[in-house]
């Protein structure tokens, strides 16, 4: 068993004054992390008959991407206000340290399709939240969510009960 907490690094200030970043960088590198990680978030949704894998800018597509392979489905990013070319569906809204606007292209998410949404780190749930209300404006369900470590102390996990919500690592 891997303990994912030998691959995460702290940078203090970063990306503002006060803040504790968690850099996953060190388990990217490492072949065997990486790895196991994506297996593990995948995992729990490999008979769950998931349509696409929709991940969020940046760090979200590390995960996202491969996770979508594992599971034989497509994949959607979400990305930050005009990074997407074509016609957008956008939601604003709050994080830890400012506001954000997030797209995705308006015929990526065809009705009725489940959605397995992940990102790489849950702070206080703002983008997920933002994420979720994206796929489902544009028809999606939300079959799970998968993340690779929760900041705990934030209690962004609260507000996922309703959904299959997993995390490998709790910070």
């Amino acid at each position: 068993m891997i303990n994912y907490l030998d691959f995460i690094r702290e940078i203090p200030d970063f990306p503002k004054q006060g803040i504790l970043f968690k850099d996953i960088t060190p388990l990217l590198k490492n072949n065997f992390a990486f790895q196991s990680a994506v297996r593990d978030m995948s995992e729990p949704f490999m008979e769950k008959s998931i349509d696409s894998v929709v991940a969020i800018e940046a760090r979200g597509y590390i995960f996202g991407a491969p996770i979508a392979y594992q599971l034989g489905c497509g994949f959607i990013p979400i990305r930050k206000k005009g990074k997407l070319p074509g016609e957008t569906s956008q939601i604003e809204y709050s994080l830890e340290y400012g506001t954000e606007t997030l797209e995705i292209h308006s015929d990526s998410v065809d009705l009725g399709r489940r959605i397995l949404i992940v990102d790489d780190i849950l702070a206080t749930g703002g983008t997920l939240q933002a994420a979720i209300a994206l796929v489902k404006r544009s028809g999606g369900e939300i079959a799970g969510i998968s993340v690779f470590a929760d900041l705990v102390g934030l209690k962004g996990a609260k507000n996922f009960s309703e959904y299959d919500f997993r995390v490998l690592l709790n910070l």
